[in-house]
């Protein structure tokens, strides 16, 4: 029995949507911070109230229904409009407290951002801040995130964002790996040696085939898609990666390889929803991590990392 429009459960279209973005309820579960049972009976819920199936299973996943993909853009459009209000809300909070909520890269927030947190907790002590590392897109419309590090530039709408630069790139071996496998001597010497790539990333293998050198996911020997992981294998003496300059300034462990050789930046945007962007909180957490990550990204330029 089909539930009257006005007793649904607007909560559930933002569900509704993530599934048929995600493909899957699991997929689903970890962009909403839920549980995989959890999403399946809110959308068995909806389709009770609906009054129609919205979703089918199929070996990999789900496929939408017909009737899905009908209610699917005024789904969208309604939980876009109930982000909006809620960020509206957001934005009308003077204070300068409350709950920030940060997203950054796996490696940044590891590396970087402890020190920035630390220095808020004793700057602004009643603001509460929430880091959610990740090198996947959080869509800060529906509040996943307040404000966003991200290494390329945003595409969505209603946001202010800001290029702050460029991460100089570098070729890096642990002098334990160099002590026992020795140096390569130019890019093309890079196939003889062990190297670190990403598992389901090829953004190494793109880099690598723009400096000339072939190379197919087989060529790393070991493989992880975490950016922590992967330097601590670096660090470990695996064998030889690429990363960014400015995090291993301090690293006496490790030796940078061929200089000369120009790898592609890594764009730095600092970003947040522009209802949000000058409310007190979200200015001052703002400032404090363009401070840092200018820091982060001169101090490679002026103290490059070499052997």
């Amino acid at each position: 029995m089909e539930m009257p429009i006005e007793d649904l459960d607007w909560t559930l279209l933002k569900v509704f949507a993530c599934v048929a973005q995600a493909g899957s309820l699991s997929g689903a579960a970890r962009v909403l911070g839920s549980s995989q049972p959890t999403v399946g009976r809110q959308i068995h819920a909806l389709e009770e109230s609906l009054g129609v199936e919205l979703f089918f299973r199929q070996p990999r996943g789900l496929a939408i229904t017909q009737a899905g993909r009908t209610l699917l853009p005024h789904a969208i459009k309604m939980a876009e409009a109930a982000a909006e209000m809620r960020l509206a809300a957001a934005g009308a909070d003077p204070g300068l407290s409350g709950t920030v909520r940060i997203t950054a890269s796996v490696a940044i927030s590891h590396y970087v951002l402890p020190a920035v947190l630390a220095e808020l907790r004793e700057t602004a002590p009643r603001l509460h801040i929430d880091l959610v590392p990740s090198d996947r897109t959080e869509n800060l419309l529906f509040r996943e995130a307040d404000i966003a590090l991200r290494m390329y530039r945003p595409k969505q709408l209603d946001m202010i964002t800001r290029h702050l630069g460029d991460i100089p790139i570098g070729i890096f071996a642990a002098r334990s790996y160099l002590a026992r496998k020795g140096h390569p001597t130019d890019m093309a010497d890079l196939k003889h040696h062990d190297l670190i790539g990403y598992d389901r990333s090829d953004l190494l293998l793109r880099g690598m085939r723009a400096l000339g050198v072939e190379a197919s996911r087989d060529s790393f020997v070991l493989r992880t898609d975490n950016q922590s992981v992967y330097w601590e294998m670096v660090r470990a003496g695996c064998g030889i990666g690429f990363g960014q300059v400015s995090l291993v300034r301090e690293m006496d462990d490790l030796v940078r390889l061929l200089p000369e050789v120009q790898t592609p930046g890594l764009p730095v945007w600092l970003t947040a929803p522009e209802v949000l962007r000058h409310t007190p909180r979200v200015e001052c957490v703002w400032r404090a991590l363009e401070r840092a990550m200018l820091l982060h990204i001169q101090g490679a330029k002026r103290h490059p990392v070499s052997g």
